[in-house]
C-alpha cells in the first residue's frame, strides 16, 4: 500500500510539473480551425512556446482570451474528481476562456488581403495556404495590417467560420498580445484515431522576407 501511495504521489507531482512548465491539456469548442483541429478534439499545447523556444508564422496557439473576444462563460457543473484532473492538467479546464488560431502576422510583418487571384500576401509576398477548410477563399474581407510590436495577427483556418482577428477590429485593431500565448498546439491526444503532431506548414512562409522596418509600438 505505501509503495502503491508513493508511485501516485510521485506521478500527480510529475503531471503538475508538466502542466506547469511543458505541457496543457485544452479542449476544442469550435469549427474554426477545421480541418487541422476538429470540434472536441483534445490538445496538448507546448508551454515553452513562447519562451525557450520562439513563436514562428503559421504556429498554431492558444491565448488567453484577455480581449474579450468570447462571450462571458456559461456556468458549468463539475465534480471534485474532475477539478482534481483538471488541477494537474489530466483534462482540459473548462473554467477559463482561451481561443486557438493560427499565427498568420509575427510583429512588423504587412499583411494584405488580398492579392488579385485572391490570396494573401505577407510582406509583398503571395502565400499559398494549404490548411485552409475546403472551398473557403483566404478571407472574404480585404484589410492591411502592419502587426505592432508585442502582437500577432491570427486567424483560423476556416476562414469562413471563423471570428479571429478580421472580426474583433475594433478592439486594439484585431491584433493579439504575444504575453497572452499559453503555448503552441502540437498534439492531438484525442480522439484516438486523430492521434498526431500538429503542423505550422513552414512551406507556407519560407519565401515571406523580413520586415523592411521595425514593428510599431501599440
Amino acid at each position: 500500500m505505501r509503495e502503491i501511495i508513493i508511485v501516485v504521489v510521485v506521478a500527480l507531482v510529475i503531471s503538475l510539473v508538466v502542466k506547469t512548465f511543458f505541457f496543457r491539456a485544452f479542449y476544442i469548442p469550435s469549427g474554426s480551425m477545421e480541418e487541422t483541429l476538429q470540434k472536441n478534439d483534445r490538445i496538448f499545447a507546448n508551454l515553452m512556446v513562447p519562451g525557450p523556444f520562439e513563436l514562428t508564422r503559421g504556429d498554431v496557439v492558444v491565448f488567453r482570451d484577455d480581449q474579450g473576444w468570447l462571450p462571458p462563460i456559461a456556468s458549468t457543473v463539475t465534480n471534485p474528481l474532475g477539478e482534481f484532473f483538471a488541477f494537474v492538467g489530466l483534462v482540459p479546464d473548462a473554467s477559463n476562456q482561451h481561443l486557438i488560431k493560427r499565427i498568420i502576422g509575427m510583429p512588423g510583418d504587412t499583411v494584405k488581403c488580398c492579392a488579385p487571384d485572391g490570396k494573401l500576401t505577407i510582406n509583398g509576398v503571395e502565400i499559398t495556404e494549404p490548411y485552409i477548410f475546403p472551398g473557403d477563399a483566404p478571407s472574404e474581407q480585404e484589410f492591411t495590417k502592419v502587426v505592432p510590436e508585442g502582437k500577432l495577427w491570427v486567424m483560423g483556418d476556416h476562414r469562413a467560420e471563423s471570428a479571429d482577428s478580421r472580426y474583433h477590429e475594433d478592439v486594439q485593431d484585431g491584433f493579439v498580445d504575444i504575453s497572452s500565448v499559453e503555448g503552441k498546439a502540437s498534439v492531438i491526444s484525442w480522439p484516438l484515431d486523430r492521434i498526431g503532431g500538429i503542423s505550422n506548414h513552414p512551406e507556407v512562409f519560407s519565401n515571406v522576407p523580413a520586415p523592411k522596418s521595425p514593428a510599431p509600438s501599440k
